[in-house]
């Protein structure tokens, strides 16, 4: 799929060029648990990092099918708001 960047979408995902889709936190909040590995096949609703804020564990999901390329960020790591988490192609 050839898409481009969708810089003003509220949903957090982002379609590159390249056909890799990347998942953004959309809360800032310290990564509780990451749910896949790298290699990992996902659909669409599967959750692939839980998020805890404010004592609440807010799953983030995947918003497309897909193949897990990279993960960005390590469990008990701090986040903020648009940083992304997982790269999925």
């Amino acid at each position: 799929m050839t898409t481009a960047r969708w810089a003003e979408e509220s949903t957090p995902r982002q379609w590159l060029l390249s056909g890799a889709m990347e998942i953004e936190a959309h809360i800032t909040g310290n990564v509780w648990k990451i749910e896949v590995a790298v290699g990992d096949t996902v659909g669409d609703g599967d959750t692939v990092v839980i998020l805890e804020s404010m004592k609440m564990e807010i799953p983030v999901e995947a918003e497309d099918d897909g193949t897990v390329k990279e993960i960005r960020c390590e469990e008990g790591q701090a986040v903020s708001e648009g940083d992304v988490l997982v790269v999925l192609e």
